[in-house]
């Protein structure tokens, strides 16, 4: 694998540059409290048209308690030549179908563009994101964005929600690409950018973690660490998150460390001292049967061992699913799992060339995700890993054909309360979208049980 040191094309070939990560695979992992899902039936919930309703989803869904889904769509909307700037969507269960309420359509200028990643609930029940262009920085730039419902009351069904800007990242120094924001109990956020900060790699900025304090100074950015591409890593991709003490961060970059070739990516921690923080690398890919180029973000399990997975590499070429334990020491590395690497380019050098994706795992301790370009057409799948006799046994639940259920998901997975499970495909659909060669516009699904 080369190790590519120019600008990522991140958002469906909005960008110039390339990636060269192999197959996309889902990365973050969240711990739910659900039964195991046995797949049963599928079916396309929304096609996006690429138009006021959005197109070209890169994030999954977040559920509500009423069972309602949010999202972001990378293009549609209005604006950058008919392709748009990117939705914020509410899918809403009325009767025995969904109704899409877009919330709100990015113009592109100072309110950003481009969300890479999902929207999620904060302590004050708003919406939070970020888009990963746009604002001050333009193409290198992004916004931490907040979204309500209108003051006044609605009394249609599309109801447009009001936007707050709450930070804007300056150019060459933002891009928070694929990771959702992270609240601390003080209602701190936190988050990353792929580029800023002071690191050189290459002539581009490496990029850092960063937060931002509650409400009456949102507008002051605090950065916790600036990455230097060796040994600490470079370009994180995803969200960092807390352990259950609430004091320490924990995250991944896609390249850097300490691996060959200026390195593959490592594993992070931040921990918090007397006027500042301090980073500590707990791993380095190697880029073989270890995995490497690092899109995947973290979590815990609750018996306080560390999950994640690459993008690249492992036995398979796919990409690894690994396990860091035990917490006192971070000095056992697991690859749980191989995933095999079916190449293609849009999931590989063109676009999407990653994965922002979630893996989430059931009460059982089963993990569910998608892959990019896998499964029995190529066009991506969903899958299941369960654990068996000390080993990890893999069922593919769904196989995407690249027709009207959409091709190349790179999203997370979502469990509401019965069971039933949520992603978006980034392409494919009956939508007329044709970005980065990437035909289609994406769907959102649904796998019941």
């Amino acid at each position: 694998m080369a190790n590519p040191r120019q600008p990522r094309n991140l958002i469906l070939g909005l960008s110039s540059g390339t990636a060269t990560a192999g197959l996309a695979i889902a990365i973050m992992l969240i711990v739910v409290a659900t039964q195991p899902v046995h797949a049963q039936t599928f079916q396309v919930i929304h096609t996006f048209s690429g138009g006021g309703d959005g197109g070209n989803p890169t994030a999954g869904v977040t559920i509500d308690g009423a069972g309602n889904l949010y999202g972001t769509t990378a293009l549609g909307g209005v604006g950058y030549g008919g392709a748009g700037n990117g939705v914020v969507y509410e899918l809403q269960h009325r009767g025995s179908g969904w109704t899409l309420n877009p919330l709100y359509k990015f113009m592109g200028g100072s309110d950003g563009a481009n969300p890479g990643a999902r929207v999620v609930f904060g302590p004050d029940e708003a919406l939070y994101g970020t888009t990963v262009s746009g604002g001050l920085g333009g193409t290198f730039g992004g916004v931490v964005f907040k979204l309500r419902p209108t003051p006044t009351a609605c009394r249609t069904v599309l109801c447009p929600w009001t936007e707050t800007v709450l930070y804007a990242f300056t150019a060459g120094g933002g891009r928070p690409v694929f990771g959702d924001v992270t609240f601390d109990q003080g209602g701190n956020m936190y988050g990353t950018t792929s580029y800023g900060g002071g690191g050189d790699c290459n002539g581009f900025s490496c990029g850092v973690v960063w937060e931002l304090s509650p409400p009456m100074v949102w507008g002051t950015e605090s950065v916790l660490h600036s990455f230097t591409g060796s040994p600490d890593g470079q370009g994180p991709e995803n969200a960092v998150i807390f352990d259950s003490t609430g004091n320490n961060l924990y995250g991944t970059t896609f390249l850097g460390g300490s691996g060959p070739n200026g390195g593959y990516g490592t594993v992070f921690q931040l921990v918090p001292v007397m006027g500042g923080w301090t980073e500590n690398i707990l791993y380095n890919f190697q880029d073989g049967t270890d995995g490497g180029a690092v899109t995947a973000g973290l979590t815990f399990d609750p018996s306080g061992n560390l999950y994640g997975a690459t993008t690249h590499a492992g036995t398979g070429g796919g990409g690894t699913i690994f396990e860091l334990s035990p917490p006192g020491a971070w000095n056992t590395f697991t690859v749980l799992y191989s995933i095999t690497g079916n190449i293609d380019g849009n999931c590989d050098d063109g676009a999407p060339p990653g994965s922002g994706a979630t893996l989430a795992m059931d009460g059982a301790g089963n993990i569910y995700g998608t892959t990019c370009a896998d499964g029995l057409y190529g066009y991506g799948n969903v899958f299941e890993l369960t654990p068996s006799n000390g080993g990890w046994a893999y069922t593919d639940l769904y196989d995407f054909t690249g027709g009207t259920d959409g091709k190349y998901p790179i999203s997370n997975v979502t469990f509401d309360g019965a069971g039933n499970l949520y992603g978006t495909a980034s392409a494919g659909g009956s939508g007329t979208c044709n970005y980065g060669g990437a035909t289609g516009c994406g769907v959102v699904w649904e796998i019941t049980p």
